[in-house]
């Protein structure tokens, strides 16, 4: 039956274009506030763009919505050979071509689940364990997928938020060019016209929602985290062209903006972020490209 799991989940991720979630998903364990969660979607997680929403307390897990059992994963496989990277999971399927996936659970809860074929919102259906790579944490790690679409879905789109979003920032905002060169757009004054790489210094928690860089008043690149898509294997961010996670946090410290063309000339450029109610935080430089 693992193997067989694998099989269904290895098929569901694969390249995918972005496309806005029109439903709407209850909370998948009690509400917590929306600055609390232990790490969101599309942050930098274990050298990769996290597809997840880690809850940051540890409480009973229930049907995020109506749907089907579509499988059980455990911890180990029958010859504990092979170690799921979700502990043991749960994997529903609900109407619009949507997948949940609660992973983290305990595992006396299992025989409960097996038993289970379709099931309404709100059920109740196991307590949270340590079982996957939650770097020792003890909390629900909840996934979304569209498989009709191919992507996977920021969770916070789909459930309804309860207080205030963490404070973003926008710090040390440097462009890079092609050979290499970096210049700090917040003490340099005139740098060589050409294609760039933008980054601003990532926070370790807060993520913004959407990030918005705009040339003489033109937008140059938006990066939206409502989905994110698999391409040739690694997850992307996407924007003007795919962006995987080597361009989006190619260290700890640094978060991609998008790729801009500074021309001759005096140079206005503004970077917004801004999270997931819309409030926007934003700074603006200007610059003489030769």
């Amino acid at each position: 039956m693992k193997k067989l799991i694998f099989g269904i989940c290895a098929s569901l991720i694969i390249p995918a274009l972005c496309v806005p979630a029109l439903f709407a998903f209850d909370w998948p364990q009690n509400e917590i506030l929306s600055d609390s969660f232990f790490s969101y979607f599309g942050q930098l997680r274990g050298g990769t763009i996290g597809t997840s929403l880690v809850f940051s307390e540890s409480r009973e897990v229930k049907a995020a919505d109506d749907g089907k059992v579509l499988a059980i994963i455990s911890e180990h496989d029958e010859d504990e050979l092979f170690e799921s990277t979700l502990g043991n999971a749960a994997i529903l399927a609900h109407k619009d071509d949507l997948i949940t996936v609660y992973a983290n659970l305990d595992s006396q809860d299992l025989d409960s689940l097996y038993k289970m074929s379709d099931v309404k919102s709100g059920t109740v259906f196991g307590g949270i364990g340590s079982s996957g790579w939650q770097q020792g944490e003890g909390c629900l790690e909840f996934q979304v997928l569209d498989t009709k679409n191919r992507t996977y879905i920021n969770p916070r789109i789909l459930m309804p938020r309860i207080g205030k979003e963490l404070q973003l920032t926008i710090k040390d905002v440097k462009a890079i060019s092609k050979k290499g060169v970096s210049y700090d757009l917040g003490t340099v004054k005139t740098m060589p016209s050409g294609v760039y790489q933008l980054y601003r210094e990532r926070q370790e928690i807060a993520m913004p929602y959407k990030t918005t860089v705009y040339i003489n008043g033109a937008v140059a690149e938006a990066l939206s985290y409502d989905t994110l898509s698999e391409k040739n294997g690694k997850i992307s961010v996407t924007g003007k062209k795919n962006y995987d996670v080597k361009v989006m946090y190619p260290d700890k410290e640094s978060q991609f903006l998008g790729e801009v063309t500074i021309t001759k000339g005096k140079n206005s450029i503004m970077v917004v972020a801004s999270d997931i109610l819309g409030k926007e935080k934003q700074i603006l430089y200007t610059i003489e490209a030769r």
